[in-house]
């Protein structure tokens, strides 16, 4: 991690240890027996000290909000999120897939230092039989699920929310995998308007063809994108978030160019 001026804002924030900062607030406090084991309690102290000390890169309330009413609406078994960050998202996602009949949410995040806090506060939100932290690089940790241990074989909802440079290579993975189906499949993807993911907001807008011409211009290296998948997708705009203006993706597959 480089700790020059001009770092992205999460490896800024990685090194000054609010992280680590936040654990102690959280187990140091007198109300931590009516904490345990009480999702919402866990979120609120988050937000807490969020608001009250250092700000930390989660979800939030609105687009939290409306990522689980698409939970409740879809109500999958499963659910998958590319980026835990501490887990903030991880409790209040898997407790809405507990809620509506769900079986499990995988959050994959790459940083072993925010993945164990994350899996702490999971932990203390009790929530550990229904959410499970796994440390790794997205694409790695994906071909694993699909390939090795296949406990993938079709993405019912994706929560997108790691580095935006990853968001289009890791569609493309799931396409070239094959666990995306037509009418069962939906991606959402954060912060696609800050900081921005233009990459792959251009994809999931693209027709066939125009994603075909994108394939020629593109450096895919050994992915293997299907340009014959046909999305629906929006992009819900979020105007005062508290870091700014910001939207969500929303995109469902629809089927196959041709069929």
């Amino acid at each position: 991690m480089s700790d020059k001026p001009n770092s992205p804002p999460a490896l800024q924030w990685a090194l000054d240890g609010r992280e680590v900062d936040l654990l102690h607030y959280i187990f140091n406090r007198s109300d931590i027996k009516q904490i345990r084991g009480n999702p919402a309690k866990v979120l609120n102290v988050i937000e807490e000290y969020h608001s009250q000390f250092k700000p930390l890169m989660n979800i939030g309330r609105v687009k939290g909000k409306f990522i689980t009413d698409i939970i409740a609406d879809r109500k999958p078994s499963m659910m998958i999120e590319l980026g835990g960050y501490i887990g903030y998202s991880a409790i209040l996602f898997g407790d809405t897939i507990r809620k509506n009949g769900g079986k499990q949410f995988l959050s994959i995040e790459k940083n072993p230092e925010m993945a164990a806090i994350a899996t702490q506060l999971v932990e203390l939100a009790g929530l550990r039989d229904y959410v499970r932290i796994i440390i790794g690089a997205s694409d790695e940790v994906l071909r694993e699920l699909v390939t090795e241990t296949r406990e993938i074989e079709t993405v019912e909802l994706i929560f997108i929310d790691h580095w935006q440079d990853r968001y289009r290579p890791d569609l493309w993975l799931l396409e070239e995998l094959e666990v995306l189906k037509p009418g069962k499949s939906v991606l959402v993807a954060d912060n696609v308007i800050m900081p921005g993911a233009p990459a792959y907001l251009e994809w999931i807008h693209a027709t066939p063809q125009e994603k075909k011409d994108i394939i020629c211009k593109s450096e895919v290296g050994l992915l293997r994108p299907n340009p014959d998948l046909v999305y629906d997708s929006h992009v819900q705009v979020f105007q005062d978030t508290e870091f700014g203006r910001d939207g969500v993706a929303v995109t469902h597959l629809k089927g196959t160019e041709g069929v």
